[in-house]
């Protein structure tokens, strides 16, 4: 009897008849010889709703009293699912965060899994129950506090329960029917992809792609988790996601994707000296500011410029740091009219020409790069905000990406 891990997200759940029809669902999949374990997030926007709630009850929101709050959603929607599957004779058992055996660290609105305590979730599976697990929430090592995992969290949930219970699957489902080329919604011709690799997903959503969450790829592939992203909706076969065999071809380009979220901070006439970089970026660290792209340009008379890309929420504390750092720098100005068009694919790594093709195809369409940055699989520049969508369908095409 092979056993998945089934995580539904917030819009599969999102009113009565979406929980019945996951309800409908599980008992059909049981019904087929398999053990279920199931994750689910809170209903719909209801995750935003708390939170706009929050900000008109409080200036101050603690983060322990904000986890509280929040995780509330999740403990709501598998309460329910749970009350749908006993309609159904699927008996199963809700459990919060806490109950299932998820341990944190004491991080509040962003908790780490540390650990996963198994055995009430294990009880329930020998004894023919589906476990229904609040998403994206645990409890702290130190006082025994709730935490949230902060938003994806409940992916990071369903991937970590499944490799700790050994599942032979984790399957995401969500309102999409898999992973895609490109946006469906910028390119029309847009592919569904019937499989990716743990680096290529990874890529993707580091580099623009919502779903699934990074942090649960990043579990998945170190766990060797095997993962199917599919949609709630349809029901239909989505993206297989799993380690890549090296003895099979690859193909040279996967995903266009594009990211719209990041800002551009440029720090002037910086003492071309070593260690100022180091103390510019421990800075930032320290003050919880996220970079991504670094640029630093050649040296003139000593100084030089450097540029970097931060969340756009993060770009008044990054302009504060940079500016009040003590490097002896110039000026300090954001750029928040850029975004980022990124190739990805596990064969550019044996692939010759893809750089240059990705440029030369956005130079004939008068699209300027402003910042690049690469790794094995993956290309990234930054462009104008106004020209982002126009390169990804100019690179989607080059690249024949596109649905036959």
């Amino acid at each position: 009897m092979s056993l998945i891990v089934q995580k539904f997200g917030g819009t599969s759940v999102g009113d009565v008849d979406r929980i019945r029809a996951v309800a409908d669902h599980v008992a059909r999949t049981r019904r087929q010889g398999h053990q279920v374990a199931l994750v689910v997030s809170a209903m719909g926007k209801e995750t935003d709703e708390l939170l706009h709630l929050a900000e008109t009850v409080s200036k101050t929101r603690p983060g322990r009293e904000m986890d509280m709050l929040i995780t509330a959603g999740e403990r709501k929607a598998a309460a329910l699912v749970t009350m749908a599957l006993a309609d159904l004779g699927v008996p199963g058992l809700s459990l919060t965060g806490s109950q299932a055996g998820f341990i944190t660290d004491t991080t509040h609105r962003n908790a780490k899994i540390l650990e996963i305590r198994t055995a009430r979730i294990q009880e329930a599976l020998d004894a023919g129950r589906v476990p229904v697990v609040g998403g994206s929430q645990g409890m702290s090592t130190e006082s025994g506090d709730v935490t949230f995992l902060g938003r994806g969290g409940s992916d990071t949930t369903a991937v970590a329960l499944a490799a700790v219970l050994k599942a032979d699957v984790c399957e995401l489902y969500t309102d999409v029917t898999g992973m895609y080329t490109a946006d469906p919604a910028v390119v029309h011709n847009a592919r569904r992809l019937l499989r990716l690799s743990f680096d290529e997903l990874l890529e993707m959503t580091a580099t623009g792609c919502p779903k699934p969450a990074m942090r649960a790829v990043e579990v998945a592939r170190n766990n060797r988790v095997k993962l199917h992203v599919r949609s709630a909706f349809t029901w239909e076969p989505g993206t297989w996601v799993y380690e890549e065999d090296e003895t099979m071809e690859q193909a040279i380009i996967s995903a266009v994707t594009h990211d719209t979220s990041e800002a551009k901070v440029t720090v002037t006439r910086v003492p071309d000296r070593p260690g100022i970089a180091a103390r510019l970026f421990r800075a930032l660290a320290d003050n919880d500011v996220n970079v991504d792209m670094i640029v630093q340009n050649v040296s003139m008379d000593g100084t030089t410029d450097i540029s970097f890309t931060v969340p756009k929420e993060s770009v008044a504390r990054a302009l504060e740091v940079s500016g009040s750092s003590d490097i002896g720098a110039g000026e300090v100005t954001a750029d928040e009219t850029v975004a980022r068009v990124s190739l990805v694919g596990a064969g550019m790594k044996s692939n010759p020409g893809v750089a240059a093709t990705m440029f030369e195809t956005l130079a004939r369409a008068g699209v300027n790069l402003e910042m690049i940055s690469t790794s094995a699989i993956r290309i990234s520049c930054v462009v104008r905000a106004a020209q982002v969508e126009e390169a990804v369908q100019l690179l989607h095409d080059a690249f024949e990406l596109g649905a036959a």
